[in-house]
């Protein structure tokens, strides 16, 4: 799914909304999440998972083409773990 149609589901599901409400409120969610993960903070949607920052350090890697080591600077990744009911879900527990 991407984010056109989870706004389109979310509208359809919510008539009472207009479909440029939920656009901006979808926009809003997902640049505060960014917004907290850039600052350092970890981010959690109970029932859901977790977005939180991984740092990671500077290293020598390798030019898959030629093999050649190449200097790969120190960078911070995002990372997300699923939460209890999520990964409940996933697996059919009831």
């Amino acid at each position: 799914m991407i984010k056109s149609e989870l706004i389109q589901r979310i509208a359809e599901q919510n008539p009472h909304l207009y479909q440029r409400d939920v656009e901006r409120i979808i926009n809003t969610i997902l640049d505060e999440i960014g917004t907290a993960l850039a600052d350092g903070d970890r981010v959690e949607l109970r029932g859901f998972g977790a977005f939180s920052i991984k740092e990671r350090d500077a290293r020598v890697g390798r030019n898959p083409r030629t093999g050649e080591p190449v200097e790969v600077d120190a960078k911070r990744v995002p990372y997300f773990k699923t939460g209890k009911e999520l990964r409940e879900r996933l697996n059919g527990a009831d």
